[in-house]
């Protein structure tokens, strides 16, 4: 990108222009990309960025916002060209070792907050860890609680091991380096396990968003044939660690709850089993608990997020939660910097 002196590459010119490429490409979120990536290479947040429109840039920060247009033009998720990813309202460090944490896993976080009280200080199990989102996320919210994750891959714990410190959280989150339960040295029942496992089946493959398929880690992603081998291990396994009356909270595909609830169902040790959509409507959490135990008292109340009309919404009604507003796009004529 080289500015014409007769017309400088102002911050408003190079978000318009970044708009309608990826447009152009069919990349989804076209304005919202560009604003991120701009800020990125500048250091400005998105209220930064629309404060510095006219903002003339140099030479050197154009060499960095070419480089990250290369590198989305690629499909290269957002998050690993930042670094970083929000998730249930904390920022996370994300890398290529790990999946890019996505509002779905949510629903998983919001079911086991809802089965632990506020002052819980019970031991939870986090299998699959990856970045540590959902370790983290529960810690962060219930804080006496005690988490202990585990992670096949040491990279994507080395991730996890950023996140844990970056929320001062390493006296009650401990990581370990394993295959689910046989990465724990010593036993333990533990009142709640959850997981996030690989779970696309294979043959589904290549019908992945290039930014997924081509980038997100495929040991995360993928588990065998069906995309059930690892939630096969989670169901098997699971009791010998659960306390009576222990949950299980299992992420699972669209499609994919009527096989799982049919596994949990076969098996005798587990009782209550049922389902949790996301807030797309799709079947996206597995629960289930042991038998020969009471079940873990409900908290009092569960996360609240409003997805529009955030006006008419009582904000001090909610009690901890957050209230996301939908980004307006704005519409920019293109421009060609080269």
């Amino acid at each position: 990108m080289n500015a014409d002196a007769s017309s400088p590459w102002t911050v408003r010119r190079i978000v318009g222009w970044m708009a309608q490429d990826f447009a152009t490409r069919g990349i989804e979120s076209a304005r919202l990309d560009a604003d991120i990536l701009v800020g990125h290479a500048l250091g400005l947040d998105r209220v930064g960025v629309f404060l510095a429109l006219d903002r003339e840039l140099s030479d050197e920060e154009l060499t960095r916002i070419r480089a990250l247009v290369t590198r989305r033009r690629a499909n290269e998720p957002i998050a690993y060209l930042v670094g970083k990813k929000e998730f249930f309202g904390l920022t996370f460090a994300v890398s290529p070792a790990v999946l890019v944490p996505r509002p779905d896993t949510e629903t998983l976080v919001e079911r086991a907050l809802a089965l632990l009280p506020f002052d819980s200080d019970a031991h939870v199990l986090d299998l699959c860890t990856g970045s540590g989102a959902i370790a983290v996320a529960l810690a962060a919210e219930r804080t006496a609680l005690h988490v202990d994750a585990t992670d096949v891959s040491p990279e994507a714990l080395a991730v996890a091991r950023q996140n844990v410190d970056a929320h001062t959280l390493g006296e009650r989150v401990q990581l370990f380096t394993g295959d689910l339960f046989a990465a724990l040295s010593q036993p333990r029942r533990y009142a709640l396990i959850c997981a996030n496992p690989p779970y696309i089946a294979q043959r589904d493959a290549r019908t992945l968003p290039r930014d997924v398929y081509a980038h997100e880690p495929h040991l995360a992603l993928f588990g065998g044939r069906d995309g059930l081998d690892i939630v096969r291990r989670l169901v098997a396994e699971s009791p010998a660690w659960l306390a009576p009356g222990g949950s299980l909270l299992i992420e699972i595909g669209a499609g994919q709850a009527a096989s799982v609830l049919a596994l949990v169902g076969a098996d005798a040790r587990y009782v209550d089993a049922r389902s949790h959509a996301d807030l797309g409507g799709v079947a996206r959490v597995i629960e289930a608990r042991t038998t020969g135990g009471a079940p873990i008292s409900s908290a009092s109340a569960e996360r609240v997020v409003v997805r529009d009309e955030p006006a008419l919404v009582d904000v001090d009604s909610l009690r901890g939660e957050r209230v996301v507003v939908p980004d307006v796009e704005t519409h920019v004529a293109p421009e060609d910097p080269s």
